[in-house]
C-alpha cells in the first residue's frame, strides 16, 4: 500500500513549511524505521556493540576474565537488553545479527578461537539466547504488572479478564488471563 502513496500524499504543509517523511527517527535511543522493521535499530546496536567488543578485545590480556565479563555485561548485554521488548515476534532472520554479537562476547571473554564452539561458553556465562532474553523481559512486565510493581501506563495497557463486565460468573474469573484493551 505504501507504493501507491505519492509524494504529495506524505509531506504535511503547515503554512510556510513543508514537513516531508523520514527513512527513520530515533526516540529515547531506539531508531524507528519507517516501516517498523526495526532493522535500522539493529543495525545501529549490532555496529556499536562491534565496536565495544574491539575496545575489549585490546584491554582483554591486562584483565582477569571476572573483568572482561563486567564490561561486556557493561558495554554490550545492557545495548543488547535496552527496549528489546520492541524486537518481539521479529522474524529469526532479523535479530540474528544481535545474536551473532552475543556469540562473539564470550569469545573475547573466554579467549576463544573462532573455530571453537560458544554455546558451552554461553551456557558457562548463564546467558539466554537473544530470542529467550527478549521473551524473559516480555515476562517480567506482566509479572510486575500482575504483582502490581509496574508503572501505572503499564497496568492501564492490560487488564485481567476478571476484571471485563458480564464476566464475573465464569470461569475464567479464576485465572490471570490478561486481555489488551
Amino acid at each position: 500500500m505504501l507504493e501507491k502513496l505519492t509524494d504529495s500524499d506524505l509531506t504535511l504543509d503547515t503554512g510556510t513549511t513543508v514537513i516531508r517523511p523520514s527513512k527513520s527517527v530515533r526516540d529515547l535511543g531506539v531508531h524507528l524505521d519507517s516501516e517498523l522493521t526495526m532493522k535500522t535499530h539493529i543495525s545501529k546496536v549490532v555496529s556499536c556493540c562491534h565496536h565495544q567488543l574491539r575496545r575489549i578485545r585490546q584491554v582483554r590480556r591486562l584483565v582477569g576474565q571476572d573483568v572482561a565479563q563486567q564490561l561486556v555485561s557493561a558495554f554490550i548485554l545492557s545495548r543488547l537488553d535496552y527496549c528489546n521488548s520492541l524486537l518481539s515476534r521479529l522474524p529469526r532472520s532479523t535479530i540474528w545479527p544481535l545474536q551473532r554479537v552475543m556469540n562473539a562476547a564470550p569469545r573475547v571473554i573466554m579467549t576463544l578461537s573462532l573455530h571453537d564452539h560458544v554455546k558451552p561458553a554461553l551456557k558457562q556465562l548463564h546467558w539466554l539466547p537473544v530470542e529467550q532474553r527478549i521473551t524473559y523481559k516480555l515476562c517480567l512486565f506482566m509479572h510486575h504488572i500482575h504483582t502490581g510493581q509496574a508503572p501505572q501506563y503499564l497496568s492501564d495497557c492490560i487488564s485481567v479478564v476478571s476484571a471485563l463486565s458480564g464476566r464475573y460468573r465464569l470461569r475464567s474469573t479464576g485465572s490471570a488471563d490478561y486481555v489488551l484493551p
